[in-house]
């Protein structure tokens, strides 16, 4: 049981990686991780959301009729992202006004809906709790460190915290929707060289 709730809680940070790895939930992905802050920010009220319908919905899972368990879902997580909506707009007004368009698209992220589809619906309320806080944690570590990079490579600052001379002009590609697929393309590029590298030499063993 240890070693299951283990496994259920890891493997959505690395192994199944929403983003490196299954490339779920793209379109925030790519739009809101401009800088390390936002990453975070976006990543953090998904995990959010994420945790509180994977448990509403593996406590419910029996009383929701198989043929509209799918319209269910979304009115669930729907009245969640309103709630975590609502209270970004009242104590992170700032951050609500970079994010707030992409906040209500988290009722359409696959990610969500997939978790609950696949996992929540099919098991009880602790392991739904371990899959979603695992999968809500790869999916932050996912937006902050390419929100990392962005900013970095695009600003001159890490968090905000410039680290380049005011005379220096990083180039503002990577801040922008293109940087956006060059930076994720090029990690999930190293990630994938990575992989062949061990491949490689467990066959040499």
């Amino acid at each position: 049981m240890e070693n299951k709730s283990l496994k259920v809680l890891t493997q959505g940070i690395v192994k199944e990686n929403p983003v490196f790895v299954l490339l779920l939930g793209l379109c925030p992905t790519l739009g809101v991780t401009s800088s390390a802050i936002n990453g975070m920010a976006m990543g953090l009220a998904t995990m959010a959301v994420l945790i509180c319908s994977n448990m509403i919905i593996s406590a419910v899972k029996n009383l929701i009729p198989a043929k509209v368990r799918i319209p269910a879902y979304i009115m669930v997580i729907a009245s969640l992202v309103t709630i975590v909506e609502m209270m970004m707009n009242a104590y992170m007004q700032d951050l609500y006004a970079v994010l707030g368009l992409f906040i209500p698209l988290i009722v359409v992220n696959c990610l969500v809906l997939g978790r609950a589809e696949s996992f929540a619906s099919k098991n009880g309320i602790f392991m739904s709790l371990l899959d979603a806080i695992g999968n809500g944690l790869g999916f932050t570590l996912a937006l902050t460190v390419l929100g990392a990079v962005r900013e970095a490579l695009g600003n001159g600052s890490f968090f905000g915290i410039s680290f380049v001379p005011e005379t220096f002009s990083p180039p503002l590609l990577f801040v922008l929707a293109p940087g956006a697929f060059i930076t994720i393309g090029a990690i999930i590029g190293f990630q994938n060289y990575m992989k062949m590298k061990k491949i490689e030499k467990t066959v040499e063993v």
